[in-house]
Formats: C-alpha cells, structure tokens, sequence
C-alpha cells in the first residue's frame, strides 16, 4: 500500500454534513461580491476599503458576500480566514461562502483525503501561513499517522470551526451566489453540495437556461467573465495580484478590482 492510501486508511472518516442555504432579499441592500480571494490578505483589505468608499454614498446598511476559496496558494491563508472571523465594516454584514479549497482542508482533517492529495491543492502555502512546514514535517513524522495527527492538533479549532459552518449557497429573488454553479439539469433544490463548489464545464457549457443570474468564482480568468446570466469574478487574484469586486444594486452590476 502506498504511503498516501496508507494515511487515508489510518484515519477515521468524520461523516460530511450538508452545508446551510441561505435565502435573502437584497432588493433594498448594496451587495457586494468578492472573487476567490486564495490567501491574498493584501487584496482583501484593500477590497474592503474600496467597498467602503464606493458604499459610503449608498443609502442603508450594505452586503458583502465572498464567494469561497479563501485559503492555498497565496501567501497568507490564515490572516485571511482571521480577518473574516472578525466583524465585518461598520454598516456592513458579510457572508462567507464555502468554497473547494475549504471542503478540500475539511476533507483532509476528516481523513477523507490523504496529506499528499491536499498538497495539490496548492496547500503548502497555508500551512506556511500556520507557522508549518511542508517540506520539514514529513521528515519529522516520518508515520503517516502521526504526520495528520500533528497537523490536524496544529491548526487552530476556530478556524477549522469557521470554515464548517460555512454556507454553500445564497439564493436571493433575482441573483444566486455560489462557489462553483450548479448542475443545470437538476432543480435548486436538487443540488450536491459537491457540485455547488467544483462543478465547472457542465454548468459552464450548458445551454440551459438559468433560472437568475449566478454570481461565481472558481474558474480562473484574466478578467471577469460577464454573460447575460452569469458573473465570474475569479481573477486568479493570488498569481495575478487583481482581486474583483462586484457591486450589485437595483438592478445594475458594477465591476472593480483592487
């Protein structure tokens, strides 16, 4: 047995729990959308305070909705989760989706992938940003066993804890937000929550009609990727240094990046 499926086998398996769904009318709320965000603390104050500035003449409180992905990749995976543990900008409420790179983290606690498979995720960099080591922890536990069991009592419980309340979707009258999309031959109601965060070509490709427009991140692209009926606002903001924002309000869309 390979060291990877040996680690998988050495670890109970924590059953998943579906994630909430979330319902909300924001006909009367500036919202504000922010794309995958992977460890990129920089971009997302600096996100923050132009959300603060462009809804500082807007009537009300306001929303901010991030769709998932918070964590791998970039450089400071943790400061992000701790930032958005904390409240959120006065006169704002926020909403945190789940995104893949969340579920991928549970799963590896959980014992439903193995230590390598999370490193492909781009993982490395997030246990960097706890004060880990990648490279050197293999080496010191050398037992696959030991090596999980010492990175899963590392991590702190708040975060692990923040990240499984996290919801999958949040449906309003006219707009959905969501990691990933859906599956679009399946009812609302009939989605996975594996779908909500790593579906990509069927709900990309397809020709079915989209009952609301879809507010999404997970495919990376150079800009935002605006169609009739769905709003990609995944800019591969911690390779490209351009996290976007998407400001939605009676019925107009709004784009700006950091």
């Amino acid at each position: 047995m390979s060291d990877s499926r040996a680690r998988s086998s050495e670890v109970s398996k924590m059953a998943r729990q579906p994630r909430p769904r979330l319902t909300l009318d924001i006909a009367a709320i500036p919202t504000y959308a922010i794309g995958d965000i992977h460890g990129r603390y920089d971009l997302l104050v600096k996100a923050e305070a132009a959300i603060l500035r462009d809804g500082a003449r807007l009537p009300g409180r306001k929303l901010i909705v991030t769709l998932g992905d918070y964590i791998d990749r970039g450089p400071e995976s943790a400061q992000v989760i701790t930032h958005l543990m904390e409240p959120p900008p006065d006169g704002f409420d926020r909403i945190c989706l789940a995104g893949n790179h969340e579920v991928a983290m549970l799963d590896y606690i959980d014992g439903w992938i193995s230590y390598d498979d999370w490193m492909q995720m781009g993982s490395a960099e997030s246990l960097k940003s706890y004060g880990l080591d990648p490279e050197h922890l293999p080496l010191v536990f050398p037992s696959g066993a030991k090596l999980d069991a010492f990175i899963r009592q590392s991590l702190p419980r708040t975060h692990i804890d923040f990240m499984r309340a996290m919801p999958v979707l949040l449906e309003t009258p006219s707009v959905i937000f969501v990691h990933a999309g859906i599956n679009p031959k399946l009812r609302l109601s009939e989605q996975t929550d594996e779908d909500l965060v790593i579906i990509r070509q069927r709900f990309l490709e397809s020709r079915v009609p989209l009952p609301k427009l879809f507010v999404h991140g997970h495919t990376p692209n150079d800009e935002p990727d605006i169609r009739p009926r769905r709003l990609n606002l995944d800019t591969r903001a911690y390779r490209s240094g351009k996290l976007t924002v998407a400001r939605l309000w009676q019925g107009q869309v709004h784009l700006f990046s950091t």
